[in-house]
């Protein structure tokens, strides 16, 4: 069977259609005067399945209906030019639910083939951090919608740098290659204002000032709704670890305390990237503990605005709360597959997480409040 999105409960249903039909067909030809014509559900059942089953079913049920047409005839005596017609019809149109597999199956693999592509261009793009950056342990991951083949906005970076480990997770508004652009100016900007500057607010301003300036030298920059989204967090490596945090207008990350206990952590209100000329806030970072055992959680919207059926948010606080997980790499993977269930199986949007955690010096307690 050819994929689709999972993520409406009828779809899981629809393989089955074709045989409803077939069978529905067969039973009210045993019943029905011979007169009445059921052509319609021997016509529906192979075109009903050359968009959701493989090229073979779909020629089996072509088959299946032929037979059954040609049973309904041989009912019908003598038989002449009309049962001869309406088994070519069915038979024709068996033929061509096969050429219409065919052409949906190919779409289907250029679609895939893209979506490969632009995940290997986001992954080039936004390399995956490696599994540890000074003392913390650190996962990351990225997946592409399903809905779409389109390279996302999504960014995320970790750095070691003289001031501490400083990471961040962005969200530029749009997608393709203009917002893949975006994305590399403002690592870039991360990456060596992260390096020079002592302030984490600094990072960010000098961060703001690339992607202005970039965007008054480049009119083909990427400037629809023109901001970004992001969330900057510093580890000074002085003990006892604590983290400094600016929210530039993105969902707050989520503190997981090791006895399970969760909380999200809130900054100052403040617009995102690309806005200054609308306000002149300046950043001020706000500070938590970062406990040995803890796990710090940063996301794009793609996680926190993912809807079950109901067309309720997920809510990672929510689902976090009272959990322990012995890596960054097990809470991502939980994270993960529980957004899954909740959106039914299809992610709607693109979305990045990143995951660290400090780990428990050897010998030393872990305190679980």
């Amino acid at each position: 069977m050819r994929t689709r999105d999972p993520g409406a409960g009828w779809w899981r249903l629809y393989p089955a259609v074709p045989g409803a039909l077939l069978a529905v067909g067969g039973l009210l030809d045993f019943v029905t005067p011979p007169h009445v014509t059921l052509t319609p559900f021997y016509v529906a059942a192979p075109i009903a399945a050359a968009p959701v089953l493989s090229l073979w079913a779909t020629g089996i049920y072509g088959v299946l209906a032929t037979l059954l047409v040609v049973v309904e005839m041989l009912r019908i005596a003598p038989i002449g030019a009309e049962a001869t017609i309406k088994v070519g019809t069915v038979t024709s149109m068996g033929l061509f639910a096969l050429l219409l597999n065919r052409m949906l199956s190919r779409r289907d693999e250029r679609v895939a083939s893209a979506r490969r592509i632009a995940e290997t261009v986001q992954r080039a793009v936004v390399p995956e951090p490696p599994g540890r950056v000074g003392r913390l342990r650190v996962a990351a991951r990225y997946r592409a919608a399903q809905r779409n083949a389109l390279i996302g906005g999504d960014l995320y970076s970790v750095r070691e740098t003289p001031h501490g480990v400083r990471m961040l997770v962005g969200d530029v508004r749009g997608k393709g290659l203009g917002a893949t652009e975006v994305v590399a100016v403002l690592l870039g900007a991360f990456r060596e204002a992260a390096e020079s500057e002592a302030e984490l607010g600094a990072v960010a301003s000098r961060m703001e000032d690339t992607l202005l300036r970039e965007r008054r030298n480049r009119p083909d920059l990427e400037s629809n709704e023109g901001f970004t989204t992001a969330v900057l967090v510093e580890l000074p490596d002085d003990p006892p670890l604590r983290l400094r945090m600016i929210n530039r207008g993105h969902p707050p990350p989520v503190l997981l305390h090791p006895g399970g206990q969760a909380r999200y952590l809130s900054g100052d209100a403040a617009l995102p990237l690309g806005l200054r000329e609308l306000d002149g806030h300046r950043d001020r970072a706000t500070t938590a503990t970062f406990p040995p055992g803890a796990h710090l959680l940063l996301y794009t919207d793609g996680l926190s605005e993912a809807r079950d059926r109901d067309g309720v948010f997920y809510d990672p606080l929510e689902r976090l709360r009272g959990r322990r997980f012995a890596t960054p790499r097990v809470l991502l993977d939980w994270v993960l597959a529980d957004v899954r269930r909740h959106a039914g199986g299809g992610l709607k949007d693109d979305l990045a997480v990143l995951a660290v955690q400090h780990p428990v010096p050897n010998g030393q307690a872990v305190v679980l409040s």
